[in-house]
């Protein structure tokens, strides 16, 4: 039953970069192209190779800590493809960006907690947390200039 659990995982992640994907797959319309970003802000294929790379990352961490972060590992999933939704598909950035900085408190509490058990995928996770305190700062950014 536990491996049919950790599974699921997996499965998690990939429906929530599936539904996050949705969102921005209509990125490229004139509200987003309109607005001003950052000068670090990346190309758009960027976004597309990184994003897969941290949910990968992301679920082998969770996968190899699953008993120790399950509800906080569901609930950050929940509220990252929120973020696409709020951003692209409705168009409220401030919203968005209060989504952005929840999910970075939940994923520094997740953090800790793998870090405790298991450096290897502490690590791989921090990858994930550290990607989300830059992708706030562009969201912060377009709030303030736009």
């Amino acid at each position: 039953m536990i491996l049919d659990k950790k599974i699921s995982v997996f499965i998690f992640v990939f429906l929530a970069l599936i539904i996050g994907g949705f969102a921005s797959s209509q990125s490229l319309d004139f509200w987003y192209v309109s607005l001003i970003k950052s000068d670090l802000n990346p190309p758009g294929y960027v976004f597309g190779i990184v994003w897969p790379i941290l949910y990968l990352f992301m679920g082998v961490a969770a996968w190899r800590n699953l008993a120790t972060i399950k509800n906080l590992f569901y609930i950050q999933l929940l509220l990252n493809a929120l973020w696409s939704w709020l951003f692209f598909s409705l168009q409220i950035p401030i919203i968005a960006l209060i989504d952005i900085w929840l999910l970075i408190f939940i994923n520094i509490k997740i953090l800790f907690l793998i870090y405790k058990q298991d450096r290897f995928s502490a690590v791989l996770y921090a990858f994930y947390v550290l990607w989300l305190f830059f992708a706030s700062y562009l969201n912060l950014f377009i709030v303030i200039n736009n």
